[in-house]
């Protein structure tokens, strides 16, 4: 059983992992809005990962007999200033996760707790791959424009990405159910 300061941080982390599906999915809904059908099924597909992150949270505290408890989500803010925006408000708000995820495992490494300690490194390195991802999208998006044949390229990659996005988020809830 994992301490009650533990399990505290653990369902603030399962409500930022929520607020991060919420934030995936208004960033889907502007990229619809602008008729970038790849940015959205991309952002899509983060929603569904973060939901996945959320599930697995809540399995590690009901597999170590913690209450899981919900708090409120709070709304996105609202974007509208291009694609180029986008992501870097999207590598901001993954930074702010490494944050958090980094104080979990501080707090697991202070307590001793050697079973969260091993499952927080799943999202460790995790959120390693989430900000390289995101950097490079807009790597490109410098190198080849954010407008034209340029977001057009980028637009059909990340559909193509998001497709085996969502074919890996399906085995990781499986995985963690």
């Amino acid at each position: 059983m994992i301490s009650p300061q533990m399990s505290t941080q653990i369902n603030a982390q399962i409500n930022r992992e929520l607020y991060s599906s919420y934030f995936y999915l208004a960033l889907a809904a502007q990229a619809e809005a602008a008729n970038l059908k790849g940015t959205a099924s991309w952002f899509m597909a983060k929603h569904g990962e973060e939901m996945t992150h959320a599930l697995k949270m809540y399995h590690y505290l009901v597999d170590q007999d913690a209450d899981v408890k919900f708090s409120e989500v709070s709304a996105p803010p609202a974007q509208n200033n291009g694609v180029m925006s986008m992501f870097e408000t999207t590598l901001a708000h993954e930074r702010q996760v490494t944050a958090a995820i980094n104080e979990l495992v501080d707090q697991a490494l202070t307590e001793k707790d050697h079973a969260t300690n091993v499952f927080l490194q799943w999202f460790v390195t995790e959120q390693i791959e989430e900000e390289a991802t995101v950097n490079d999208i807009i790597g490109r998006l410098r190198l080849f424009g954010d407008q034209g044949q340029g977001l057009l390229l980028i637009d059909n990659e990340l559909a193509e990405t998001a497709k085996t996005m969502g074919q890996s988020s399906s085995a990781d809830s499986g995985a963690a159910a």
